[in-house]
C-alpha cells in the first residue's frame, strides 16, 4: 500500500515510512493511495472473531508490502493484551436502539489506548536492530498524552515531547503523563490552548533547522497509523448488530475529527454505516463546517469536556482532501487560506459530498449533564463527559427509527470525577489498575506559549540525550 499526500507534493511512502514520518513534509497528512473494500461475505465472516483477528482482518491491507499476517497478528496481542476486557472494546445496550461502545478499558483509560498500543508496537518492530532515533512531539487535549506515553515509555530509540496547555486537562489525565519519569518520557506544560501548542507541533514539523537536528514523528492523529487502529472497532460493533445485513449509526465526541474520520474510512471500505453524527461542545468548528460550510477559528472555551476544547481540527483536511477529489493543489491552496485569515468556507459540493454521510450537532454543558443523568437513570450507566455530548448528539440525531446507534464511550468516567459527580451525585472511583496515581511524583516544564521557546528546549534536551 502507498501512501500520498493530502497537499500533493510530498513523497509516497510505504506504511512503514508513514508511520515513522507522521506529517508529511508538505505539511499535508499522509493517507492511503485508494481504499480497500471489503465484500458483504467478508465483513459477514467476522462475525464471531476475536477482536485481535478482526483488526488483522481490516489491517492487513494498508499494511501491505511491508507487514505480513503473522507480523500483524503478534503485534495486535501485544498491543491489546493489557487491556482489562477481552472484548477490548465491549457494547452496552442503553435502550431499545441506543448502545454505547466502550473504548476505555486500555492503560490510561482513553479510546486513545486501543490506537497508541499498537502504534508503541509498530514504533519498535521498525526501529529495533537498526541505527536510527526519533523524536515523538506531540500535543494533546488530554487524553492522547498520556496512551502515547504509556505506549513508548522505556522504549530503545525514542524519545517523546508532549505539550499540554497549562490548567486546561484534568488532574488525573496530566498526572497520567507528569508521573511517568522514565528517561526517555519529557513533559511540557505551555501557557496557552490545545490549538497553541498544536500550531507549535505542525510548525516544528515544518521546521528546517528542527529536522536537521532530529528525526521528528507524530503520535497525534496526524500519523495514518493512529486512525488505520481505530477503524477496526466500528466493524467490531457493527458486526455485532448485524452487519453487514444491517445499518448502523454512529454518534462520536470529537473535536479533531480523527475518530470520526476512522469511520469514514470503515464506511469507504463497505461497512453499511447510516451515519457519523459529529457530536462537538461548544467549541464547535465542526459543527458549523458541516452545518453551512464555515469553518472558522474562534477563541477556546473552556468546558466540562477539555478533550475537545479544540477549535482547529486537523484531521478534517483527510475528509476534505477526499470529497475534493483528491486534489492535492486545492486543499493546498484551501489551507493555506485558513492559515493565513483563520477561516475558510466549505464549498457547496463539498459539503454536499459530506452531508450523505455526516450529521453534527453541538452540545452544551446542560444538555451534556441531561445526557450522564439520562445514562444513569434509564441505562444503569455512569459514564465521561465527553461520551455524554456523543450521547446528547445520538438522542437528538434525525435516524431511521429501525437502525441502531452506537454512541463512542471514549473515556472512563473517573478520568473526570468531579463533572461526573455535578451531573449525577455519583463520584466514580479510579479502577484499582492505577494505583496511587495521587501519590506519585510529577515531572514536567513549564513553558510559555511561544514557538521559539519550546523549539529551544526540546532540541536542547533531545541533544543532550
Amino acid at each position: 500500500m502507498d501512501y500520498i499526500s493530502t497537499r500533493g507534493s510530498a513523497p509516497t511512502l510505504d506504511f512503514r515510512a508513514a508511520t515513522l514520518t507522521g506529517l508529511a513534509s508538505d505539511g499535508g497528512l499522509y493517507v492511503p493511495a485508494q481504499w480497500p473494500k471489503l465484500s458483504a461475505d467478508e465483513i459477514r465472516a467476522l462475525a464471531g472473531l476475536d477482536y485481535v483477528e478482526t483488526a488483522v482482518r481490516i489491517m492487513t491491507p494498508f499494511v501491505a508490502g511491508v507487514l505480513s499476517e503473522d507480523e500483524l497478528r503478534d503485534l495486535c496481542k501485544a498491543a491489546y493484551g493489557r487491556f482489562s476486557h477481552d472484548a477490548i472494546t465491549p457494547m452496552v445496550q442503553l435502550d431499545h436502539r441506543h448502545w454505547l461502545l466502550e473504548l476505555f478499558h486500555g492503560p490510561t483509560l482513553a479510546f486513545k489506548d486501543v490506537a497508541l498500543q499498537l502504534l508503541g508496537q509498530l514504533f519498535e518492530k521498525f526501529l529495533s536492530g537498526g541505527d536510527q532515533d526519533i523524536t515523538i512531539v506531540g500535543a494533546t487535549s488530554g487524553d492522547t498524552g498520556s496512551a502515547a506515553i504509556e505506549a513508548v515509555a522505556g522504549r530503545e530509540h525514542i524519545r517523546i515531547f508532549m505539550l499540554h496547555p497549562e490548567g486546561r486537562v484534568s488532574d488525573v489525565q496530566r498526572r497520567q503523563m507528569t508521573t511517568v519519569l522514565a528517561p526517555n518520557v519529557h513533559n511540557i506544560a505551555i501557557d496557552g490552548s490545545f490549538d497553541d501548542a498544536q500550531a507549535m507541533v505542525k510548525r516544528l514539523f515544518g521546521d528546517e533547522e528542527a529536522r536537521g537536528q532530529v528525526t521528528l514523528s507524530a503520535v497525534n492523529s496526524i500519523n495514518w497509523a493512529r486512525l488505520m487502529a481505530q477503524i477496526v472497532y466500528y466493524f467490531y460493533a457493527a458486526v455485532r448488530l448485524g452487519a453487514p445485513d444491517r445499518e448502523v449509526a454512529f454518534s462520536v465526541p470529537t473535536g479533531n475529527f480523527g475518530d470520526v474520520f476512522a469511520g469514514y474510512v470503515a464506511a469507504q471500505m463497505g461497512l453499511p454505516v447510516a451515519r457519523l453524527i459529529v457530536a462537538t461542545n461548544v467549541n464547535d468548528i465542526l459543527h458549523r463546517a458541516l452545518s453551512n460550510g464555515d469553518y472558522s477559528a474562534g477563541m477556546v472555551t473552556p468546558t466540562a469536556t477539555p478533550s475537545m476544547d479544540i477549535q482547529v481540527s486537523s484531521n478534517f483536511e483527510r475528509l476534505l482532501f477526499d470529497l475534493s477529489g483528491r486534489d492535492g493543489a486545492a486543499i493546498r491552496a484551501m489551507m493555506a487560506d485558513f492559515d493565513a485569515n483563520r477561516a475558510m468556507t466549505i464549498p457547496e459540493d463539498m459539503l454536499t459530498g459530506a452531508r450523505a454521510l455526516f450529521s453534527s450537532a453541538s452540545i452544551d454543558g446542560d444538555d451534556m449533564a441531561l445526557a450522564l443523568r439520562w445514562a444513569q437513570e434509564h441505562g444503569g450507566q455512569i459514564i465521561d463527559p465527553h461520551s455524554a455530548v456523543g450521547l446528547a448528539a445520538a438522542r437528538a440525531a434525525d435516524v431511521d427509527a429501525h437502525i441502531p446507534i452506537v454512541t463512542l464511550a471514549t473515556a472512563h468516567p473517573a478520568k473526570f470525577r468531579e463533572a461526573v459527580e455535578r451531573a449525577t451525585g455519583v463520584r466514580p472511583s479510579l479502577p484499582a489498575r492505577l494505583g496511587n496515581l495521587f501519590e506519585r511524583e510529577e515531572r514536567y516544564d513549564r513553558l510559555p506559549g511561544d514557538y521559539e521557546t519550546v523549539k529551544a528546549h526540546i532540541l536542547a534536551v533531545a541533544r543532550d540525550g
